[in-house]
This record gives C-alpha cells, sequence and structure tokens, in this order.
C-alpha cells in the first residue's frame, strides 16, 4: 500500500528534482504533473511512527507534496531559505514581495524602518502558506542580527506572532526561531511565558541545551551534521561509524539529559545531517540517512528534501535507537547547576566548547550574509 499525491501543477523557477519520490518541475516554471508515492514499508514511513517529521525548505510545492502524504507535520524555514525565495523571480514569491513592501510603507515610517517591517513581513508571507500545508508547527527566523538583543529579539517576535494572529493564524501554530546565544534563549524566556513559542536554533553545544530547557523553550535545534564536520576538520576522523559519530552522540546526550531531569517540555529537534560513514571525497549519497537512522526514536526531527526522498525510497527495517526510558537510565550527566544557569556560567561553559563557539559563529555570519543580500534586493524596490 502507498500514501501517494498527485499534482495537477507544479511551478518553479529552478529545477526540482526529489529523485524516485517523483517531484519535477520545469526550469520555465510550467505546470508538470508530479507524484509522491511513498510506501508504508520505507523508512520515511516507518521513522514517522517514531519520530514527528519536519521538512527542512522554503519551496511551496516540495512542502504540499510532501504534506500531503501525512508523514510530514512541520516545516522549517530559516534566513536562506526565505533569501531564496525573495529572490527567485518565481511569480508567487514575488507577490509575496510586493505584498510585504506594501504592508511595510502601511505600517511604518521612514525607510530603515519599513525595511525593517518588510523584512519580517515577507517571512510570515511564506509562513502564511505554509500553514495551509502542513497541520502542526511553522518556524519563522526572527531577523539573525537580533541573536545578541534580547529586547530586539523579544520586539521582532511580538510583531511577527501579532502578525500571524492579524492573519487568523494562532500562535500556538508558530514556533519563533532564535539563536542560542545566551540574548536568544532570555528572549525565549520571556516570550515562552507569553504564550509564544520558541525553537532555539543552532545548538552545537551541551550548554546551550541546557540553558534552553531551563528558559522553557519549546523546542531546540541541534545540528549534528555540522557538529561531525567540526571534529572532523580538527583531530576527528573523518568518517565514522554512525552511532560513534560526534554529532549523533551530541544530540543523544542532549535528548537523554532532558529525559532523565524532566525537561519533557522541550522538544529535540535535531537538524542539519551528513552522511556519517563517507567523507567529501566519496560518495555521500550512499550514506546520507547514517544520522537519521542512528537517531531515530528522537523527538523530531527536520530534514531536506533529498534525504526524505531517500528515505521513501528504500526499504530496509528501521529500528528504534531511541527512548525516553533507556535514554534516562544511560544518562551519564548529572544536573546542570542548582538552578537555572547564569550568564557567567553559560558564557564560560559555552567558551569551553570550542566546536559550539565555532559553529554557532559561523552559522549567524552565514544567515547574516543571506539577511543582507535579500535587504539589499528590497531596498532597491522601496
Amino acid at each position: 500500500m502507498h500514501l501517494s499525491l498527485s499534482l495537477s501543477a507544479v511551478f518553479s523557477t529552478g529545477a526540482l528534482l526529489l529523485g524516485r519520490a517523483g517531484v519535477h518541475t520545469s526550469r520555465a516554471g510550467t505546470p508538470t504533473a508530479a507524484s509522491i508515492a511513498v510506501p508504508e514499508a520505507s523508512q520515511l514511513a516507518q521513522l514517522a511512527r517514531m519520530t514527528t517529521l519536519s521538512i527542512d525548505t522554503g519551496d511551496l510545492d516540495i512542502i504540499k507534496a510532501y504534506g500531503a502524504t501525512g508523514l510530514i507535520t512541520d516545516a522549517t524555514t530559516n534566513p536562506l531559505f526565505v533569501s531564496q525565495a525573495g529572490l527567485s523571480g518565481d511569480a508567487r514569491y514575488i507577490a509575496f514581495v510586493d505584498s510585504a513592501i506594501a504592508y511595510a510603507k502601511k505600517n511604518a515610517k521612514g525607510t530603515e524602518a519599513v525595511l525593517e517591517l518588510a523584512m519580517d513581513r515577507l517571512a510570515v508571507e511564506l509562513g502564511l502558506e505554509i500553514v495551509k500545508l502542513v497541520p502542526g508547527y511553522v518556524s519563522t527566523e526572527v531577523d539573525i542580527r537580533a541573536s545578541f538583543d534580547t529586547e530586539e529579539s523579544i520586539a521582532r517576535a511580538r510583531r511577527i506572532i501579532a502578525m500571524y494572529e492579524a492573519a487568523g493564524v494562532p500562535r500556538t501554530r508558530v514556533l519563533v526561531k532564535l539563536a542560542g546565544t545566551w540574548e536568544g534563549i532570555q528572549a525565549a524566556k520571556v516570550l515562552e511565558k507569553e504564550g509564544i513559542t520558541c525553537n532555539i536554533t543552532l545548538i552545537f553545544g551541551f550548554i546551550q541545551a541546557v540553558a534552553a530547557a531551563q528558559a522553557g523553550a519549546r523546542l531546540i535545534s541541534p545540528f549534528p551534521g555540522r557538529i561531525k564536520d567540526w571534529a572532523g576538520a580538527n583531530g576527528g576522523k573523518k568518517a565514522y561509524e554512525p552511532s560513534e559519530d560526534p554529532g549523533v552522540k551530541s544530540v543523544s546526550r542532549m535528548y537523554a539529559y532532558y529525559k532523565k531531569f524532566g525537561h519533557e517540555n522541550t522538544i529535540c529537534m535535531p537538524a542539519s545531517w551528513r552522511p556519517s560513514r563517507s567523507t567529501p571525497a566519496d560518495k555521500i549519497a550512499e550514506h546520507a540517512t547514517d544520522e537519521i537512522v542512528a537517531l531515530a526514536g528522537v523527538d523530531r526531527m527536520t530534514i531536506p528534501p533529498s534525504i526524505l526522498d531517500q528515505l521513501a525510497a528504500t526499504q530496509e527495517p528501521l529500528l528504534r535507537q531511541l527512548t525516553p526510558a533507556a535514554a534516562s537510565a544511560a544518562c551519564a550527566d548529572s544536573i546542570v547547576g542548582d538552578g537555572d544557569i547564569s550568564e557567567a556560567e553559560f558564557r564560560f561553559a559555552l567558551n569551553a566548547d570550542v566546536c559550539a563557539t565555532t559553529k554557532m559563529a559561523e552559522g549567524i555570519n552565514m544567515f547574516v550574509a543571506e539577511t543582507l543580500k535579500l535587504e539589499a534586493a528590497l531596498r532597491g524596490k522601496l
């Protein structure tokens, strides 16, 4: 038996192919028939029975296709996806840009204020379309340049939620994404008390995960693939057995700590995947699902379309690797702090974690670069 979807039209400005899952779009943006067929015996279907799945893309056609299978409940975007949408030239995304600029001009005064509001509104415009395609959470990121400003992060998050709610989308459907800085985590602490659920992203270190849970964040996004990248570039192996992959071990540790010490209200949702058993010179696609298979059973995962496609095309048995009880029993960590950790304790521990410090900086800088590209394009339209 298959969970199947037929699309009468798919539009895109780029040539997109989800391999054997069968989602095709034309470079010219002309309609093409497409379908996704996911066998119930596939690893994707098996994984969805033990882990809640999110799709990691800003492409509306692909979100629609996978959302219709019933296996994907949530969708995750980031500044890269918003930038790609805003700069794509696709008629639908052009309409989002025009709408965002019109909204900003109506509701803000002065070029810089209009530009700032237009940036936020564009992310919301994309999100308003995505909420129609998946039944669960949609993540929308606060401007990454506010990552070291708690008050600005709070203000921007409140504005994002207000725009969603004015459009009829309840705050319970939206995860506001904040970077795993001290300031981002403290913003989440305030926002969660207001019923604004937060996704603390760019998590590379254990102390970030602990602080986010203590702040009451609804969800964290650790990046096992980038942790593996850092290890391979800094004295570690280039390839690992999946169970020994540094990224897999890091996420497993965070998950186990949450289960042992009662942080049940904070979801562990890894993102950003690498092939444990491959190096860049190898056939990476062959082992693209290594980390996912090794973390099967974690609370949630957000997965890009190319890897969802590979999981959909694979019918080998998928064994659950993580369960709350077993993880709690295996946790070797003691509880961190007598209460919430202080800013000094957080910064000292983060400073000692060179991987976390380095990779978070890289992630922030990458997203800032994409944000600046989009900002420049929007400025030209004001």
